[in-house]
């Protein structure tokens, strides 16, 4: 059965447990995968399992059992090197079997290490060429309107990836044409491949700038389900501009090794490792 949009406050102190286990089971199965694969990018798959939780748990209007279903809500996954924290969030859901997990990035899987919407189920598009995720999504929510459909778009970007021109571009564009069946959220970890992004190329001050370039803007702890919640509900209900979530993040969330480390932005755990983040995280090896 279609998963409908709820009340995004209805029985959530009651489920906030639940929710909040399942965010921890997805970072399980994130550094299980990772470490099976033997690579992968840990870290920010890590600072990116709040969103995603709350988006296909409490947020989205979806479907495991039809992915296809053409009412759904959409999710764009611009920063597609995070896709172990997508994939355990679609396997959690339903869409497909849990142990498929154990697959990534192995010759023949439908779980590469970029997402492709081509072989995953609940996949909504192929990602991976940072800074292009945006302007994807925002043609998704611009179908919406002239199909006369009322689905949402939802776009998880990178604070590394928020360096290139053609996200600025984009966020001129869906200013323009008032797309407010757009949501945007910054995985604002503030650490990329190379260093801290205010060292490489600073994003700062990225609220004033987003709202300069007509956007509605929300600023919240990355990591707080009730905060997402009252972000995503106020995205919702916010008509004539799109609206970002800048979404306070800790890169390696969860890991008290990989947390605010760079060394785990595309680095495997060893077996040493998998087992102390397991630890830490309330599982087995």
């Amino acid at each position: 059965m279609p998963l409908e949009k709820i009340d995004y406050w209805q029985d959530l102190d009651a489920n906030l447990p639940d929710i909040q286990n399942t965010a921890r089971e997805a970072r399980r199965w994130i550094v299980k995968m990772i470490h099976e694969a033997g690579s992968g990018h840990p870290g920010g798959s890590l600072s990116a399992v709040d969103i995603l939780t709350a988006l296909y748990f409490r947020v989205m209007r979806h479907d495991p059992e039809n992915p296809l279903w053409e009412d759904r809500d959409r999710l764009v996954l611009s920063k597609g090197h995070s896709a172990p924290a997508l994939y355990s969030t679609l396997a959690l859901s339903g869409y497909f079997e849990k142990d498929e997990l154990l697959t990534l990035r192995k010759l023949g899987s439908r779980l590469q290490g970029h997402p492709s919407k081509n072989k995953t189920p609940g996949i909504d598009m192929s990602t991976g060429s940072l800074g292009q995720g945006l302007s994807i999504a925002i043609g998704m929510a611009l179908g919406a309107r002239l199909d006369r459909k009322d689905y949402r778009v939802y776009c998880i970007l990178g604070d590394g990836e928020s360096q290139e021109g053609q996200l600025w571009e984009a966020a001129m564009a869906a200013s323009h044409y008032k797309v407010d069946n757009l949501c945007a959220i910054l995985d604002r970890n503030q650490l990329q491949i190379d260093g801290p992004t205010e060292k490489i190329m600073s994003l700062e001050p990225v609220f004033p700038k987003f709202k300069a370039f007509g956007w509605h803007v929300v600023e919240v702890n990355g990591h707080d389900l009730k905060e997402l919640l009252r972000a995503f509900h106020e995205a919702e209900t916010y008509k004539g501009k799109p609206t970002i979530i800048i979404a306070n993040t800790i890169k390696g969330k969860g890991v008290s090794f990989m947390e605010g480390s760079l060394k785990f932005h595309g680095k495997a755990p060893s077996k040493e490792e998998l087992k102390q983040a397991l630890e830490e995280l309330g599982g087995d090896a």
